[in-house]
């Protein structure tokens, strides 16, 4: 009985402490966060844009995500390092966070989508699928919009290789759920051959909506 209460706590403490560092670090771009315990001591992994931001002067900010941990979770010898990423446009996090930021501005939903799922594809993806639901405009119903390309798979072993995310959007008319999955360059499926994928002119053509006037890559 010990066992199995310990086997259904584990998870829960690493999710709650998942979400704990998600709302405190969220200004940093995080990318991932991975946790695993031992007997002797808890390694926390940070994968973000910013590695300075989290390390602080003289590791201040560690320190205190570190205390934090032992107070709050009862978590003993926590050891936080922290990885830089490399290909910003591969993490379905940071892709998440960069919709959020620009429909809270105001950008066109769609426009946003396009330009987003471009920068996916361009930096080697095998495929990608971006999902927005929620209000849009003032005075309109939630709606639930997307764009996909390339190889996605959703169920089955092969779908455990996919990587996503969801983040949430808080726009003046609304919360807006957004949610990335992206299949990284190198990934191989069993059993099945990835044709090369081709994008639609409307995804080749997309510009950025903070800036429109620049041409695409």
């Amino acid at each position: 009985m010990v066992y199995e209460k310990k086997f259904i706590e584990e998870p829960i403490l690493q999710y709650e402490i998942m979400k704990f560092l998600e709302k405190g670090l969220d200004r940093t771009d995080l990318a991932n966060i991975d946790i695993q315990r031992t007997p002797v001591v808890t390694r926390i992994t940070l994968e973000v844009m910013n590695p300075g931001k989290i390390i602080g002067k003289r590791g201040g900010v560690i320190n205190q995500l570190t205390e934090t941990l032992q107070k709050e979770f009862n978590i003993k010898n926590p050891q936080i390092s922290v990885v830089e990423v490399r290909h910003p446009s591969l993490e379905p996090r940071i892709m998440g966070r960069r919709a959020a930021k620009m429909l809270e501005m105001g950008k066109k939903a769609r426009m946003v989508l396009h330009y987003l799922l471009r920068e996916i594809m361009s930096a080697g993806a095998i495929g990608s699928e971006i999902i927005v639901s929620g209000t849009m405009s003032r005075g309109s119903r939630a709606k639930r919009m997307s764009v996909i390309a390339g190889f996605i798979p959703k169920a089955g072993e092969p779908a455990r290789l996919v990587k996503e995310a969801h983040v949430t959007s808080v726009t003046k008319y609304g919360a807006i759920g957004i949610f990335v999955r992206i299949v990284p360059p190198g990934t191989v499926f069993p059993d099945t051959k990835v044709a090369k994928v081709e994008l639609p002119k409307v995804i080749k053509s997309a510009v950025s909506p903070l800036n429109p006037v620049e041409k695409p890559k």
